[in-house]
């Protein structure tokens, strides 16, 4: 069996009760107190059960306190897959929102997700869905907005015909 590695030395076991008891991060306060009993002379195991976790991520915890001190017993925010459009595609899908399709051109008078995803596929080589595209017109901050239907043979004069007039009312 390999030997455990050691703490750094620049923290006693009431250091690190102390830093514990002024953290804000719960994860951090149950690091501490793992590393403590171990500054303390307790065993691998018994930090182990006091951290609710196994040896390895003990280990785990070793390796990023004796490298970056408390504060690498935070956990960081995972960076998450990388966008799929960059700012220049991006910015000519705004464009070409903004200004609207040529039918000539486009084939289509009016944008839809499944025509700009095309659009994109066209211009950049670019495969993306279209719940993609919609997230991303989103955050660009544009909505979807939709004109209020109206019938081809709808007369304006029989509408104003229809509607009720009423006497203003008497001051009386």
């Amino acid at each position: 069996m390999a030997a455990a590695i050691e703490l750094r030395g620049d923290f006693s076991s009431d250091e690190l009760r102390r830093l514990a008891r002024s953290s804000r991060d719960a994860k951090q306060v149950r690091r501490l107190l793992a590393l403590a009993a171990i500054r303390d002379g307790g065993s691998r195991t018994e930090a182990a059960r006091i951290g609710g976790v196994g040896l390895q991520i003990v280990r785990d915890w070793v390796l990023r306190f004796n490298a970056e001190g408390p504060e690498g017993l935070i956990d960081r925010k995972a960076p998450g897959k990388a966008p799929t459009l960059n700012a220049e595609q991006r910015a000519a899908l705004a464009r070409a929102v903004e200004d609207g399709p040529e039918p000539w051109r486009d084939g289509v008078v009016r944008w839809r997700l499944i025509d700009l995803v095309q659009w994109l596929w066209e211009e950049f080589a670019v495969s993306v869905s279209e719940t993609t595209v919609g997230r991303e017109l989103r955050a660009l901050g544009f909505r979807k907005l939709s004109a209020r239907p109206r019938h081809y043979a709808q007369d304006p004069e029989a509408m104003e015909a229809f509607k009720n007039v009423w006497p203003a009312p008497s001051a009386s």
